[in-house]
């Protein structure tokens, strides 16, 4: 009994750690957004003399709409019930960008908002073909949340049939007749991706494209309706692929699935060589 109490013990003291942790980082954060600002930043009036530089506690919770005590208590970590409104609207008072905001979010322990809709062909579609090419011979290629191509470079488009850029890579791998001849294994290919289209689906529930785009795919194929009439997930991030060359001859490849960080809904798809893949050992997971 005493050994089970030390153990429950150190696991009460490992969460009360953890929250510390983050209260502690919620403070920092705070109030070193508030000393960035001056009242003119803000269109507020400076009055009396300051003894420190930024905004006062007072002033941002005039400006996000909410109690002084209670920003102060927010502020100082203490461990109190945040609503998205209200982040929201500290948010706006301290001028946090999209990163910041997402930060705060986080260190106030609430999921963050997802990001709005994007167009197909973001801005970042010129600065990613460089990559992609610095890939070759290997194919890889760049999707956008919904699977629009965004970058990919010759090996990817003639070995692995990627579309064109602004096309679809899941229409297409579900579509066009020559994918089921390119993949041996295009079965077990076509669920894991699926299930990959449905989690990636599940991160922006008030996104409808998701649901059009699948709708479109289950009146266009038979194999995709059913796969998504199953309902099944995957998140796997580093697979193995066979690819037909020419008639027997085939290459395998590891494909790797990377989170591009400026942009966590364009996805880098990496695929390295069997023989080099298995010697390297790369431990890579998308986030």
């Amino acid at each position: 009994m005493r050994c089970l109490s030390s153990v429950t013990r150190v696991v009460k003291d490992s969460v009360v750690d953890s929250s510390g942790r983050q209260r502690e980082a919620l403070r920092h954060f705070l109030r070193s957004r508030r000393a960035r600002l001056s009242p003119d930043d803000v269109g507020l009036l400076a009055t009396g003399r300051r003894h420190t530089p930024g905004l006062r506690r007072e002033e941002v919770a005039v400006l996000a709409g909410v109690s002084a005590s209670w920003y102060t208590w927010l502020e100082q970590g203490r461990d109190i019930k945040v609503s998205d409104g209200v982040l929201d609207a500290i948010s706006h008072a301290l001028r946090l960008d999209d990163t910041e905001r997402v930060h705060l979010y986080r260190l106030a322990g609430t999921n963050p908002p997802q990001p709005a809709s994007r167009s197909s062909a973001p801005r970042e579609a010129p600065s990613l073909q460089p990559v992609v090419d610095g890939w070759l011979p290997a194919p890889a290629f760049v999707i956008d949340r919904y699977w629009n191509v965004v970058a990919a470079n010759s090996k990817a488009r003639s070995l692995l049939g990627v579309p064109s850029h602004g096309q679809n890579y899941l229409t297409s791998f579900f579509t066009e007749p020559s994918a089921r001849v390119r993949f041996p294994s295009w079965d077990d290919m076509a669920a894991r991706l699926v299930g990959q289209f449905r989690v990636q689906g599940a991160r922006f529930p008030g996104d409808v494209r998701f649901d059009n785009l699948a709708e479109e795919l289950c009146r266009a194929d038979e194999a995709f309706a059913g796969l998504w009439a199953r309902h099944e997930t995957c998140n796997a991030a580093r697979t193995r692929v066979r690819v037909r060359v020419t008639g027997q001859q085939g290459a395998r490849y590891e494909h790797l699935i990377l989170s591009l960080l400026e942009n966590s809904d364009l996805s880098l798809m990496l695929y390295m060589p069997m023989p080099y893949a298995q010697g390297v050992g790369l431990e890579l997971v998308a986030s």
